[in-house]
């Protein structure tokens, strides 16, 4: 396991040097999106329209963070369960997305679709939003303001700590290598 500290955009060479298990600081800007903005966004592409952010390059934050306190960008910012937009993830890929971030595992779709766009899953500590948003620097609504929590922002990061689940490679950290008996 290695080391990485990374810049967003994410490019293709960034994302085949990560295993499985790397742990990852990423800086820059990433957009967080939930399941009701991933619904949005399938229908604005479906209608011909283009994202409310540019995907090439860009991390989404699958995160519905909890209202700024006095003197902070954003409240509490934790991770939430990925396999709810698993549906959608594939196509987010195609359109360049690099990366994502939340908890739990990716299903299969997903799981090909990082190899074949050379893109990653990291996991965010899930429990510690109190602590991730003290990497938040900087916390902007883009897009769907109406839904709240699940509103797309775009955030500023620093020294976000991550961990590589899922690597282009198909390198997947929760599977475990089979004891030689």
């Amino acid at each position: 396991m290695a080391t990485y500290y990374l810049n967003t955009p994410l490019r293709d060479e960034d994302m085949v040097q990560l295993k499985a298990g790397d742990v990852v600081f990423l800086n820059g800007e990433i957009y967080t999106a939930r399941d009701a903005a991933h619904k949005r966004m399938m229908d604005t592409l479906d209608k011909g329209e283009k994202l409310p952010f540019e995907a090439q390059g860009s991390v989404v934050y699958y995160v519905g963070p909890t209202p700024a306190p006095p003197g902070r960008p954003i409240g509490s910012a934790g991770p939430t369960t990925s396999g709810r937009v698993d549906v959608y993830t594939p196509r987010m890929h195609s359109l360049g997305v690099k990366a994502s971030i939340g908890k739990g595992k990716r299903n299969q779709d997903v799981v090909e679709a990082l190899k074949k766009y050379k893109a990653v899953y990291f996991g965010a500590t899930g429990g510690a939003g109190a602590l991730l948003s003290q990497c938040i620097t900087a916390s902007e609504v883009v897009a769907y303001e109406e839904l709240g929590p699940e509103a797309i922002r775009r955030l500023t990061v620093k020294d976000f700590p991550l961990l590589v689940i899922n690597d282009c490679h198909g390198g997947e950290l929760y599977v475990k290598p089979a004891l030689d008996r």
